[in-house]
């Protein structure tokens, strides 16, 4: 039986959202396709109507998950106006973030797996990863564009380091301390203001 195109459209929708948080808990290798569309609800025999290889949907799951969560560090920056950077580390570096890798930044979850990726997926994880920066880049201090986007640089890379490790340990009492440490040290970046 034929599906409609709307009917398909929904599906591919369904498939990326499915994959963009399942690739986030368990890695683009830690589960496979027929899990995944059985996770979205749909056949395994109708995966490749909807993509060319499992690549094609670990990059587009990536690039739609890293756009959602770019806009929403936009929102956060436009809403809070001087304490911007503060109210995004409070968000990030906290423990529901922590605990929620599923739902969490793309960026923290897939930053390792998209290193040992081809082309494509790689491809979309970095294009992702520049909204991040320009967002970051406004939230900043600096007395130059130049200084700003150093700065932009050291605290994401600190922040997405700060929640991996606070994921990593086995100790509570460690992991909170990360988070903390992060945002207490990331709320006034570096010198980046030179």
């Amino acid at each position: 039986m034929r599906v409609s195109k709307e009917q398909a459209a929904e599906n591919r929708r369904r498939i990326v959202e499915v994959a963009g948080a399942l690739f986030r808990e368990r890695g683009f290798n830690g589960i496979g396709v027929a899990d995944l569309m059985k996770e979205a609800g749909l056949t395994h025999g109708g995966f490749y109507g909807h993509f060319a290889s499992k690549d094609d949907l670990a990059a587009e799951a990536c690039a739609q998950a890293m756009a959602a969560a770019a806009e929403r560090w936009a929102r956060t920056a436009e809403t809070s106006g001087d304490d911007a950077l503060s109210a995004l580390l409070a968000g990030y570096l906290s423990p529901v973030h922590r605990d929620n890798s599923a739902a969490g930044c793309p960026v923290a979850a897939l930053g390792v797996d998209a290193a040992r990726q081809g082309g494509v997926a790689r491809g979309a994880f970095t294009r992702g990863l520049r909204p991040f920066l320009d967002v970051l880049g406004r939230m900043v201090p600096g007395k130059s564009a130049e200084a700003r986007r150093r700065a932009a640089l050291a605290t994401l890379s600190g922040m997405v380091g700060a929640l991996v490790l606070a994921r990593a340990v086995d100790d509570p009492a460690l992991s909170d301390e990360i988070l903390e440490a992060g945002r207490k040290t990331f709320a006034t970046p570096g010198d980046g203001a030179a």
